[in-house]
């Protein structure tokens, strides 16, 4: 398993529209893709899972890939995150 946090700079947070892109990068992936943040933990390959979440700006999530592709992944969310959220 890979894993890497991130502290949200979004001046929104994760709201619908980051997170329907967030979900749709996430599928594109065989490993298992998942946010915490406080306890609580969502896959990030569904929307309405990942806004549950209710990440704001300043808070940081953790985010983990397990699978085949795992190395790849970990690496491309983390690309995906510096420039979106």
């Amino acid at each position: 398993m890979k894993s890497f946090d991130y502290t949200i700079t979004d001046e929104i947070g994760i709201h619908a529209r980051p997170a329907g892109i967030l979900a749709k990068k996430a599928k594109e992936y065989a490993s298992r893709i998942t946010i915490t943040k406080g306890g609580k933990t969502a896959e990030a390959q569904k929307l309405m899972a990942v806004m549950s979440l209710g990440v704001k700006k300043g808070e940081t999530v953790t985010v983990s890939a397990e699978g085949e592709d795992e190395e790849k992944a970990a690496a491309d969310m983390e690309t995906f995150f510096k420039e979106n959220l």
